[in-house]
Order: C-alpha cells, then sequence, then structure tokens
C-alpha cells in the first residue's frame, strides 16, 4: 500500500470559475433552474461525505479501543461497501453521461471536466487500497486482533485520504456543474 496518493491539491483554474461569480453557492436553491436532478446529485455527494467521515470515525474508535473488533469489523464492512460501490457507480456515471452532457452545454468548461475525470482516476486507486487494507483488517479481526489493529492504523490514514480527497474534489465538482446547469437551464 503506498504511503502517498498522487492527488490534486491545486486550485481549479480561475477560468472555470467564471459562471461561479455569477451563480454562487449561497443563491443556487432560489435559481428556478435548480431542479430536483440536481439536488439529488447533490445528495449524493453529501452521502459520499458521510460515509467518508463514518468510515475514518469507526476505524478511530477502534484504534481507540471504544469500539469492539467484531462491531468495527461489521460496520467498516458495511459502511466501507457503501461508500466505495456507490462512489465508483456515481463517478462512472459521470465520467460517461454527466460530465458530457456539461461539456456539450458549454465546451469552455471541458479542461475543468478532464481535471474532475482525472481526480476519478485517482480515486479509484485510493479506493483499490482501502478496499483491500479494510479487507485485510476485517479478516485479521478473526485471526489475529492485534495484527488487526496494526492494519486499522494504515486503514485509518487511507480514510482521511479519501476524506480529504472528498471535500476538495466534490467541492470542485459541485462549483462547476451546477453553475452550468444553472446558466443554461440543464437537467429541468
Amino acid at each position: 500500500m503506498p504511503d502517498t496518493f498522487d492527488i490534486r491539491n491545486d486550485d481549479m483554474p480561475t477560468e472555470m470559475r467564471i459562471l461561479l461569480n455569477e451563480y454562487p453557492r449561497d443563491k443556487w436553491e432560489a435559481d428556478p433552474g435548480f431542479k430536483e436532478q440536481t439536488r439529488n446529485w447533490l445528495g449524493a455527494h453529501q452521502m459520499f461525505r458521510r460515509l467518508g467521515q463514518i468510515t475514518r470515525k469507526e476505524t478511530e474508535r477502534f484504534l481507540d479501543n471504544t469500539r469492539a473488533a467484531d462491531d468495527f469489523a461489521t460496520r467498516l464492512s458495511y459502511y466501507g461497501n457503501a461508500l466505495v460501490r456507490n462512489l465508483l457507480g456515481h463517478h462512472g456515471w459521470e465520467d460517461h453521461s454527466y460530465f458530457p452532457e456539461l461539456a456539450a452545454a458549454d465546451p469552455r468548461f471541458e479542461p475543468g471536466l478532464e481535471i474532475l475525470e482525472k481526480d476519478h482516476e485517482a480515486l479509484d486507486i485510493v479506493l483499490d487500497s482501502f478496499t483491500n487494507t479494510a479487507n485485510r483488517a476485517i479478516k485479521l479481526v478473526q485471526l489475529d486482533e492485534r495484527q488487526a489493529y496494526e492494519e486499522a492504523g494504515k486503514l485509518h490514514h487511507v480514510a482521511e485520504t479519501i476524506e480529504a480527497f472528498l471535500e476538495r474534489h466534490l467541492s470542485d465538482e459541485e462549483e462547476l456543474a451546477v453553475p452550468i446547469i444553472l446558466h443554461h437551464r440543464l437537467r429541468g
């Protein structure tokens, strides 16, 4: 498992944020172009943030001995699977359907959408590491709790990485996509 991941840390280019000035985040819900599909998409993002937080906190509870090993394994299996499965499906749909729709509506933003697609490729690597490490920790709970604890320490690092990655990526994605949707009255 790599100790570090190749994750974008730089800001979205300024030219990718020009519509955000016209459609600031705090005005989205009041905009007549803000429809149920967009609300649901943003809701999925909130779910991902929450699942990332849950997996990190569950790992911390195990590491600080406030979560029993069997309970940790059960909860990690449930929430970790939900996080990985839903994220992979969601960003696959974005790459193949949603982003092409946005690019067709306003080609000026294709470079920003390409940045987000590259983020998805990097996220796949992090999610693969998370899955492998979580599976090892879950198996080790039954075999050797001391080793499970060591594996959970590694898992905690990956869970923190996912949480930080999602915070940056999802905010950038929302602040690029929603203004395009509102400006061009898409998804109505």
